[in-house]
């Protein structure tokens, strides 16, 4: 058996840090990457474009994400596809973990 395989609870993967944003890349191919991220509260990441599709899904809190000037609030469980291409950005309502989904074809 491959010492290396196991099973891991998404959340608890990745730890808050005071006044910080905390990232964990769990896999990583060519065809594209998954992170996971733990947001303090009021954290986030300012406007961007990325080149590829990419998914957020949140583990935990509350986050509001304005893909293309629409905001969308996001609590536990929901998921949203951020389309190639668009501005978007990300911040804390409440501190919040995320795992972030780009593919890259």
């Amino acid at each position: 058996m491959n010492d290396e395989l196991k099973a891991a609870a998404l959340a608890s993967t990745v730890d808050y840090q005071a006044d910080a944003v905390v990232s964990k890349t769990i896999l990583k191919k060519g065809t594209g990457t998954v992170t996971l991220f733990a947001f303090d509260e009021g954290q986030g990441l300012s406007e961007h474009t990325a080149p590829f599709d990419a998914m957020v899904q949140v583990l935990d809190g509350e986050v509001e994400i304005t893909i293309s000037g629409s905001p969308f609030h996001l609590k536990q469980g929901e998921y949203i596809v951020m389309p190639a291409n668009q501005p978007h950005a990300l911040k804390g309502i409440k501190r919040f973990k995320m795992m972030l989904t780009m593919i890259r074809s």
